[in-house]
């Protein structure tokens, strides 16, 4: 049986104008989420993770605009809201996001009850007794003790991870239909992330969440996700279940990413590292984006977009090497590890 997806993106162009000239940062994208899933989006800083999941909620800066393209959620086009009344019905009620720092996301001079039920009286209209007695429940949902009286603090008055955990709550409040974590775990050390990562994932079951991630941290990805996309330069070059990007990535970009994981380096010698920097997506590209990053690039790649290649019915890739008429390249070592049972966390 084919799944519908909850929210689904066809060939979505952004662009910005910056200093007077135009810079293209999301390229022809298109993506389906499917409903219950946790999907993760990687790649480079600068790749487009963030700025495509901004446009599922109005968030890009004023300088932003999507050029071409559809976003339909629950029959209607996202890409066609132009107004902030357009977009209150969906952000915050229907799609809410968790930033990655929370110290910017908090304000300093409101207490965390005040600002959870603000989230409570914007989107779902509650307000007193029963807006503070929903304020309480998300606070214990999210794992904070005594929360009569953590309610009334103020954010400098929480530690890193519990601050997360506010923000979490700010954004489970009004009970979502999708969450976007952008980052979640960026600011956190290693103990709390897997704290916060073991959070979310129990909220997901609880509220029934579609879940979207925002990383470039691979690790965290194998913890949670159902599925990947891999972008760079403002495409999806690569989407499949996590096991067949992990274990059977075909882009080379992807074999980049996973060669560049410590955990998978090999005692004694040079960790990897991919040479040269992301394209300007001020110019127009030509070919496959990251040709000329790619030891493996052929003529094809410098001239012509590659189409996305089938692998299996949930994994597809946007190389010529899938081409039935290119020359077979070996994965890298790393892949070949991985194939052979190391482990990613």
């Amino acid at each position: 049986m084919e799944k519908t997806p909850v929210l689904s993106v066809q060939n979505l162009n952004v662009k910005f104008s910056l200093r007077g000239k135009v810079l293209h940062a999301i390229r022809d994208v298109s993506l389906d989420l499917y409903r219950g899933e946790t999907l993760a989006i990687v790649g480079e800083s600068g790749s487009g993770k963030s700025v495509l999941t901004k446009t599922f909620m109005g968030l890009m800066d004023t300088n932003g605009w999507i050029d071409s393209g559809s976003i339909f959620y629950n029959g209607k086009d996202l890409a066609q809201y132009k107004t902030e009344k357009e977009w209150l019905t969906i952000r915050g009620k229907e799609i809410a996001m968790v930033l990655q720092d929370p110290m910017t996301s908090l304000n300093p001079l409101k207490t965390i009850g005040a600002q959870i039920e603000e989230a409570l009286k914007l989107h779902q209209n509650l307000v007193g007794a029963e807006a503070h007695k929903r304020m309480i429940e998300t606070l214990v949902d999210v794992g904070i003790t005594d929360p009569e009286r953590r309610a009334k603090q103020y954010p400098h008055e929480f530690s890193g991870g519990m601050r997360q955990r506010v923000v979490i709550a700010i954004a489970i409040a009004c009970k979502p239909k999708i969450l976007i974590c952008d980052e979640p775990t960026t600011a956190l050390d290693v103990t709390i992330q897997a704290q916060i990562l073991h959070l979310i994932r129990d909220l997901v079951r609880k509220y029934d969440l579609t879940t979207v991630y925002i990383t470039h941290d691979l690790g965290v990805v194998a913890n949670v996700a159902d599925r990947v996309a891999v972008m760079y330069a403002g495409d999806i070059i690569e989407i499949g279940t996590s096991r067949e990007v992990f274990y059977e990535a075909c882009h080379p970009y992807t074999w980049a990413l996973l060669s560049s994981l410590p955990q998978l380096g090999v005692k004694g010698e040079d960790l990897f590292s991919i040479k040269g920097t992301p394209p300007n997506l001020y110019l127009e590209i030509k070919g496959d984006a990251f040709a000329p990053r790619n030891p493996h690039a052929l003529k094809i790649d410098f001239e012509e977009r590659p189409p996305f290649f089938e692998v299996t019915p949930t994994h597809k890739a946007r190389t010529w090497l899938l081409d039935p008429r290119a020359p077979k390249v070996e994965p890298p070592a790393v892949l070949r590890r991985l194939q052979k049972g190391d482990k990613i966390v």
